[in-house]
């Protein structure tokens, strides 16, 4: 149940916009993995831990309100390149423009000549009877994968979650499954459609140094433009878009491709030491203190280049995700003087923008038992338009977190927003996914979507011009244009927020944990 305090919480806008400004700031540089802004932004996060009344968690696996987030760094070198031959035919796609790749898990030099294996989705998945693999060998093969997850159809409206995409359709769940089995590379084909994004997201990632875990990922990894894919295959002598239709069935074989790949990919590889940023309010229940409920949003975003031309440009973040930062500090604050009867700690993970790295990280070496951990409630990318009438939850109807979800909303007066189909796979794309991977009721509320059906609260302007500024948001994600104005109306980050706090608050005071519902695919972790 919870407590009368909490209804009466008040976050304040001027402590929320201060912080944002100052988050998205030239000064920070971006807040970029392994550079100056990064570390400055830790030492604010910390700061203003200390500040607001944050206690240090216990135990050695954290140094103050830090939690070492051990990475190695890649940024691929201008004479990495990638040939292609094919029916005597020799052909190299412009790096940016046809393909992108790297390497990972620190490898400073690779070169290879490998056959390439169309392997249609690249997914092995029991629980759907699908094998795209079959009994291929694919040990030095460079592999070529679709994007996305094998099509619903009239007879299986619901195979790979129907319209919605599930994780077997993420970049990196292929990434994984072509590291799993030794493979010398792969290239994901790229569209608009089956990616959610256009090809300015892997072309700005791969342009940017790129972190791993060590020991991570493959030889060579990366995209390829589907114009270019085509051409590639036309060459072979094969149709791509008959061996899509072959790909949507069962019965599908990996396809050898009469074409051979001859890359070189160098890269300059160092040792970067980052840190997540997480401090605690103790509960107040004797025994459900032992039991913590984890707000997170991540401080890092792409950080400050300058090109060879001398000019510099800073992927300021301020939406993705300075929003969430800033508002995690202000719930911070608000949470020290209204604790609940479990624990709640506020976490600000590195290294989202590399493959999630902090999360994964604290995960692995948890500094409170998962066990004990009743669930995560992330914020990324936060509404910057104006409060609604509504709020988005997607991602909680996996658990019981959607009930207490409803509950806080009748209490706010707020509407739950119509589920529509995760088209773009965004459940598997923020810190709260490494949590829900090892068993943790978990999701994000705070959203670039925003409300889902977008109901804005108040007529200062027609709906199409709130509306209007969402859309445009989707042009500025990942882009130097993604920066702070003065004028913003933080109405709808301030609702956001406080929904978040209410709803952690609603668990920490909860008798019982959260639990998933029957026949979600995530790990699951004994409760004590």
């Amino acid at each position: 149940m919870a407590t009368r305090a909490a209804t009466s919480m008040t976050l304040s806008e001027r402590n929320l916009r201060a912080h944002l400004s100052f988050l998205a700031d030239d000064l920070l540089e971006g807040r970029g993995t392994g550079q100056r802004g990064g570390d400055l932004a830790v030492r604010y996060l910390e700061t203003q831990a200390a500040l607001v009344g944050l206690q240090v968690l216990p135990g050695n696996k954290v140094q103050g309100y830090r939690q070492a987030v051990d990475i190695l760094g890649s940024q691929t070198l201008p004479e990495s390149q990638i040939r292609f031959f094919a029916s005597a035919q020799q052909w190299m796609p412009v790096p940016g423009k046809d393909v992108v790749f790297g390497s990972s898990g620190g490898r400073q030099n690779v070169k290879f000549s490998a056959p390439l294996l169309f392997v249609g989705y690249g997914i092995h998945a029991p629980e759907e009877n699908w094998d795209d693999f079959k009994q291929a060998d694919v040990r030095g093969k460079l592999l070529v994968m679709m994007v996305n997850d094998p099509q619903p159809t009239a007879e299986e409206p619901q195979r790979f979650g129907g319209a919605a995409l599930t994780y077997y359709g993420r970049w990196t769940y292929k990434f994984e499954e072509a590291a799993r089995r030794g493979a010398a590379g792969v290239l994901l084909i790229h569209t608009d459609a089956s990616a959610a994004y256009g090809w300015n997201v892997p072309q700005t990632s791969f342009s940017h140094e790129r972190f791993s875990l060590p020991g991570m990922g493959n030889p060579l990894e990366g995209w390829i433009q589907e114009d270019a894919a085509r051409q590639l295959f036309t060459a072979a002598g094969l149709d791509l878009d008959q061996l899509r239709q072959q790909a949507e069935r069962r019965d599908f074989q990996p396809v050898l491709l009469n074409a051979t790949a001859q890359a070189e990919v160098h890269n300059s590889v160092r040792q970067v030491r980052q840190y997540n940023v997480l401090g605690m309010v103790p509960g107040t229940d004797p025994v459900l203190k032992s039991e913590a409920v984890i707000y997170s949003a991540h401080w890092d975003h792409l950080g400050i280049e300058t090109d060879a031309n001398g000019k510099t440009q800073i992927w300021n973040g301020a939406v993705d995700n300075a929003s969430g930062s800033a508002a995690l500090i202000e719930m911070a604050r608000v949470a020290v003087r209204q604790p609940t009867r479990r624990t709640q700690i506020f976490l600000w993970p590195a290294a989202e923008e590399q493959y999630l790295l902090g999360s994964a990280t604290y995960v692995q070496q948890a500094p409170w038992p998962l066990a004990k951990t009743a669930a995560d409630l992330n914020l990324d990318s936060m509404n910057f338009v104006a409060a609604t009438k509504d709020i988005g939850v997607a991602g909680s109807e996996r658990s019981s977190l959607y009930h207490s979800a409803v509950k806080v909303a009748k209490a706010m007066k707020l509407r739950i927003a119509p589920s529509v189909p995760d088209l773009g796979g965004a459940y598997f794309r923020a810190d709260h996914f490494n949590f829900a991977r090892v068993g943790i009721p978990a999701f994000n509320v705070g959203s670039a979507v925003f409300s889902g059906d977008g109901h804005f609260d108040f007529d200062k302007a027609p709906q199409e011009v709130y509306l209007k500024k969402m859309r445009d948001f989707k042009q500025d994600y990942h882009t130097v244009r993604d920066v702070y104005h003065p004028d913003w109306d933080l109405s709808g980050m301030l609702q956001q927020a406080l929904f978040t706090l209410r709803l952690g608050q609603e668990v920490g005071n909860d008798s019982k944990m959260p639990v998933w519902n029957p026949g979600e695919a995530f790990g699951k972790i004994p409760r004590q």
